[in-house]
């Protein structure tokens, strides 16, 4: 399945064009059957409300993310990185042309930390998948050595996506014999890229970072706000995305 048309069924089934889609349908029943019209008006809106607020975004995420793993770094626990790119910046005026998104930088902050205090070397994997001369890959290796000054041994260009990444990674990685490896990725996409490379034969020591964390817990934590939305639909791709792999490994 192409990059382009999962992400065009993704836009379907996450927030907001999901609840608006079923706003949509209470509209157009509104006078044929009202009383649906109403039910499905009022739990869009209600969702769409719940969704927006960070108080319960951030439990979804929280959730997600289970209790924070501290990786160990004392013993060696495995004998390689691999950091999943998590996006690009294109275009990026300052730094004349493309390079890693923010998420990406968190990744790599935490990627470079967990090398000088493994020793380990890194691989870090990810591709281009809306065509871009550069992938992902490509400028986190640029990022880590010009930037963090930390060594990058290989670099898995050729993936549009987490099992993809696995997949990819895998091959490489069998060159040097290495099924053991530190994964380094958000918090919230732990579980999901764990499935994804057990299931492509790796030893996975979890290495998350960037967790959903709050200063305090005040009114404005109830009060919806577009960024809060955003972590919503993040909760719910890494919830189908985890529902579709299984479905998937099943056939």
């Amino acid at each position: 399945m192409s990059w382009f048309f999962t992400n065009l069924v993704s836009a379907f089934l996450l927030p907001p064009l999901n609840l608006l889609l079923v706003a949509a349908l209470g509209l157009w029943l509104w006078h044929k059957r009202p009383f649906i019209a109403r039910v499905l008006l009022t739990t869009s809106t209600v969702f769409l409300w719940l969704f927006s607020t960070p108080f319960f975004a951030e439990a979804l995420l929280q959730g997600l993310e289970g209790e924070p793993y501290v990786t160990d770094t004392k013993k060696p626990l495995a004998d390689a990185i691999v950091v999943l790119g998590g996006g690009t910046y294109f275009h990026a005026p300052e730094y004349g042309g493309d390079t890693v998104a923010a998420a990406t930088l968190e990744r790599l902050r935490f990627a470079a930390k967990l090398q000088r205090e493994t020793g380990k070397p890194i691989l870090v994997t990810g591709g281009a998948p809306l065509g871009n001369s550069t992938s992902e890959a490509a400028q986190m290796k640029l990022v880590l050595e010009q930037e963090f000054h930390v060594p990058v041994r290989w670099a898995e260009g050729a993936s549009d996506n987490t099992l993809e990444s696995a997949r990819l990674s895998r091959q490489v990685l069998n060159q040097d014999g290495i099924t053991r490896i530190y994964l380094v990725t958000h918090a919230w996409h732990m579980a999901r890229a764990v499935q994804s490379f057990q299931r492509a034969g790796f030893q996975v020591v979890p290495a998350p970072t960037a967790y959903t964390t709050r200063y305090r817990t005040g009114f404005l934590a109830f009060v919806p706000n577009a960024n809060a939305l955003h972590d919503s639909r993040i909760f719910m791709h890494e919830l189908i995305g985890m529902l579709w792999y299984r479905l998937k490994s099943r056939y």
